[in-house]
Parts: C-alpha cells; sequence; structure tokens
C-alpha cells in the first residue's frame, strides 16, 4: 500500500477544518447544546495538534474569552487540582 500524497493529505486537513468548524457553527446555533463540549474538545486538540496559536487581543474572539474567563478566578489548592 502506498502513502497518501501531499495533495490528498492537504485535501482533507482542508475538509476536517471546514467540517468542524461547519459543526461548531451548527451547534452554536442549535437550541440545544448537546456535545457541544466533546466537539469543542476535538477541535481545540485539532488546533494544538497543528501548532495554531492565538493571541488574546482585546475586541478578538480570543480576547473576549480571556476576559469572559476572569470573570471565573480559579485556585488550584481550592479546586482540587494536584500538580
Amino acid at each position: 500500500m502506498s502513502a497518501a500524497s501531499k495533495k490528498a493529505l492537504e485535501d482533507l486537513h482542508a475538509k476536517v477544518a471546514t467540517t468542524l468548524a461547519d459543526a461548531l457553527d451548527e451547534a452554536a446555533g442549535a437550541e440545544e447544546k448537546k456535545g457541544l463540549a466533546a466537539l469543542l474538545n476535538v477541535a481545540r486538540q485539532f488546533l494544538k495538534d497543528n501548532n495554531i496559536e492565538a493571541a488574546a487581543v482585546p475586541g478578538s474572539p480570543t480576547g473576549q474569552l480571556a476576559e469572559q474567563v476572569t470573570k471565573y478566578p480559579f485556585n488550584p489548592a481550592e479546586d482540587g487540582v494536584r500538580h
């Protein structure tokens, strides 16, 4: 069995990214958010695996997320997280 061509792998990569983006749009718009957490985790891992990083620039979606997260202070000692 021969290895997939670079073009085939690039096409598959693009399809995975597009499918994830479409699924997230659909899930976010759905009345019931069933499976959204799992889908977000898959998207997060896909981005991580592809070394995609984003700066939390004020006003950007990542910046808005960072601002939201600060409303929920995290203290590992209080939350039972072990290091």
